[in-house]
């Protein structure tokens, strides 16, 4: 791991996204709550957030983070055809939280595809990507 002791603690914010693309028939059910495991919406977003709480477990070499916030929003674009997953998570701290939202919004398109496969497989999860982060020595905005 990267020493950081001699990092000042600052507040440290990053944004991620990713797409899942599901299809007009599992776009009607996710909309209409009838798929088998539930509601898929709600449980990408707590999987997501478990998942950014899990991130020094799942990536070599990366910091065991105190997260003091993480926002996980699903939005199902209808006409589109897709969930969008963002991510959002602070801490205070000595390093940046980036990993923690993209292993979130990572997470949590994988439990929207693991709700769904039972009626169809032709989903594809795109699009995961860091949208922003700030506190550290270098602030990143993705430019739209």
């Amino acid at each position: 791991m990267v020493d950081v002791a001699n990092k000042a603690n600052t507040t440290r914010l990053a944004s991620a996204e990713a797409t899942v693309r599901v299809g007009e028939q599992l776009t009607k059910l996710i909309a209409a709550n009838e798929l088998a495991k539930g509601d898929v919406l709600s449980i990408a977003q707590l999987a997501g957030i478990m998942g950014a709480k899990q991130t020094s477990q799942l990536i070599p070499l990366c910091h065991n983070i105190a997260l003091s916030s993480v926002r996980v929003q699903a939005t199902l674009l209808e006409s589109e055809h897709c969930v969008l997953l963002v991510a959002t998570v602070r801490c205070n701290g000595q390093t940046g939280v980036e990993m923690e939202a993209l292993t979130a919004v990572s997470v949590a398109a994988l439990t929207v595809y693991d709700m769904c496969k039972a009626v169809s497989h032709d989903i594809c999860i795109t699009n995961v990507r860091l949208l922003s982060k700030s506190g550290g020595k270098r602030d990143f905005q993705r430019r739209q």
